[in-house]
């Protein structure tokens, strides 16, 4: 850091010429604002009037053997030292501020103090006892090692205060970092903390934003397009249109259901009827080896065999009035009184197979 000297410059010696009487310097460096010239004339340094318009000509500017450039104005000048912790592999690292401002250019241009830092740095160092506020801390424990070194330098400069020969100098904070390792294992952990936090409230966004939209659609496809169209997002007319097509899609497919019931029903009940008449016609087959049939048997059998549990099947009531006119007995069927008078069924009365009965 070049200050408060910005730059030194060694000068030739001025020679006068034949024709001009009158000399002047034409190697002089351009003064930067802010900061002046201090000429080395013989063994003393001189200043050039602050406020003066440069003179070339000047009696100390021709006769100086070197010039430097004094930045007179106020800086804050930082300086650091590094302190150790319980831990070998780590250190605290204190950084001080100083502010700076030249009192007298030419006791500085005659120390030639180019960078402030170098002394201020040799006053931190003199404090031998500062070590301690940090050696029985681990490196985690930063913030309790910033106040203890805080404390102890504030104290340390107010007893034995910073000095600069021709300088202003004032302490004024100090601050105490953690090793750069550190550093960037806090930042690596702070940024994933961070990104875990904006992705679990993306997803806390996304889950209520679900529930709203799943409440929305519970409330029917009318109240979703309520919805839509006010946050316009939906055309009136569209809803409108969309909504009459859907009552004429749920009446088609309201009356294709009903009739599809009704002929499913039908089919059922034809396919019943048409298996009580396959039985009946089984069972009858089945006895037809027999001379003589027991009708009153032959119905109970029927009815047992299709389960009506003593409702008639449809088909059978006529001959429940035959069975009536045959009576059975140890020699097999016979004729009832009404039979004999009436004379029904072929052959006297008797009937010998089923289709006797079915004719």
């Amino acid at each position: 850091m070049n200050y408060p000297v910005i730059a030194e410059h060694i000068l030739a010696t001025v020679q006068g010429t034949w024709w001009s009487r009158r000399r002047q310097r034409d190697d002089v460096p351009q003064l930067p604002p802010g900061a002046v010239y201090v000429f080395r004339v013989g063994g003393n340094y001189r200043t050039f009037p602050e406020g003066m318009v440069f003179d070339p000509a000047h009696p100390d500017v021709l006769d100086a053997s070197s010039v430097s450039l004094v930045d007179t104005r106020a800086r804050l000048v930082e300086v650091e030292r590094t302190l150790p912790s319980v831990s070998e592999a780590d250190n605290f690292t204190v950084r001080a501020s100083f502010t700076c401002q030249v009192t007298d250019p030419t006791v500085i241009a005659r120390q030639g103090i180019i960078d402030v830092t170098v002394p201020l740095r040799a006053y931190l160092m003199g404090d031998g006892d500062l070590p301690r506020a940090s050696a029985g801390h681990r490196v985690e424990e930063v913030n309790a090692v910033r106040t203890e070194v805080s404390h102890r330098i504030t104290a340390y400069s107010a007893i034995v205060p910073p000095r600069v020969a021709g300088m202003s100098v004032e302490f004024v904070s100090a601050e105490v970092h953690a090793s750069d390792d550190l550093r960037d294992w806090e930042q690596k952990l702070r940024d994933e903390r961070r990104s875990w936090e904006l992705q679990r409230g993306q997803r806390d966004f996304e889950t209520q934003d679900a529930l709203r939209i799943a409440e929305l659609l519970s409330q029917g496809s009318d109240h979703v397009d309520a919805f839509g169209i006010a946050r316009k997002e939906i055309d009136v007319t569209e809803a409108a249109a969309r909504i009459h097509r859907s009552t004429e899609g749920e009446s088609a497919r309201r009356h294709a259901a009903e009739t599809s019931d009704r002929a499913h029903a039908q089919a059922r009940e034809t396919a019943e009827a048409q298996m009580r008449r396959d039985m009946l016609l089984t069972l009858l087959r089945q006895m037809g080896g027999s001379e003589y049939v027991d009708y009153h048997q032959v119905l109970e059998q029927v009815l047992r065999e299709t389960g009506r549990g003593g409702q008639a099947v449809s088909g059978i009531g006529a001959t429940v009035d035959s069975a009536r006119m045959v009576e059975s007995g140890p020699a097999g069927p016979r004729l009832t009184e009404a039979a004999r008078d009436g004379s029904r069924g072929p052959q006297g009365g008797y009937v010998r197979d089923e289709d006797d009965l079915i004719d």
